[in-house]
């Protein structure tokens, strides 16, 4: 019985692990978590797609800054610069701890292009520095630097970076 069962099982089993769920063709469908939404922006004339919070947690502010930056804010906890450039985590590295007033206390990520630490005044606050390559084009986001963030919203804030794309262009009608 065990042997006929087998004989069955490992088939089925070999087709649907060969099974290519998406179609050549077809988009790859993302899922957004609950709270948040795509944001389609433009950084030095490439468009882009960001994930941000909806507007449960705040009004969302779009910014195009003088010095080529565009900053994304939802509210207190959310808000982001992004820029176009190669950045340097060495630089970056050497400006964290040499801040004399707000005190380098911990990296809690450290990777070759990305940075998130915590320092402090009187109270920890948290920041996170990345450099992402979106197609041919590299991307410094930050944290913008005006509000306190905590921990969580830093991981909110990174991972949103961390999934930085090109907007997709509509497909003609076939």
């Amino acid at each position: 019985m065990n042997k006929a069962f087998l004989l069955l099982a490992i088939p089925v089993m070999l087709i649907f692990a060969g099974c290519d769920r998406s179609k050549e063709g077809e988009e790859e469908v993302v899922k957004i978590k609950p709270g948040m939404m795509e944001l389609n922006l433009k950084v030095n004339g490439n468009s882009l797609t960001v994930t941000v919070p909806d507007s449960s947690i705040g009004k969302l502010e779009v910014v195009e800054q003088t010095w080529g930056a565009t900053e994304i804010k939802v509210g207190k906890k959310f808000q982001l610069s992004i820029s176009e450039g190669q950045g340097d985590i060495a630089l970056k590295k050497s400006d964290i701890a040499g801040d004399d007033v707000n005190k380098f206390k911990r990296y809690i990520k450290e990777e070759p292009n990305t940075l998130v630490w915590e320092s402090g005044i009187t109270e920890p606050e948290f920041h996170f520095y990345t450099v992402e390559k979106v197609g041919p084009v590299f991307y410094l986001i930050e944290n913008v630097k005006e509000d306190h963030f905590t921990e969580k919203d830093i991981q909110q804030m990174l991972e949103s970076a961390k999934g930085l794309k090109l907007q997709e262009t509509a497909k003609p009608a076939s």
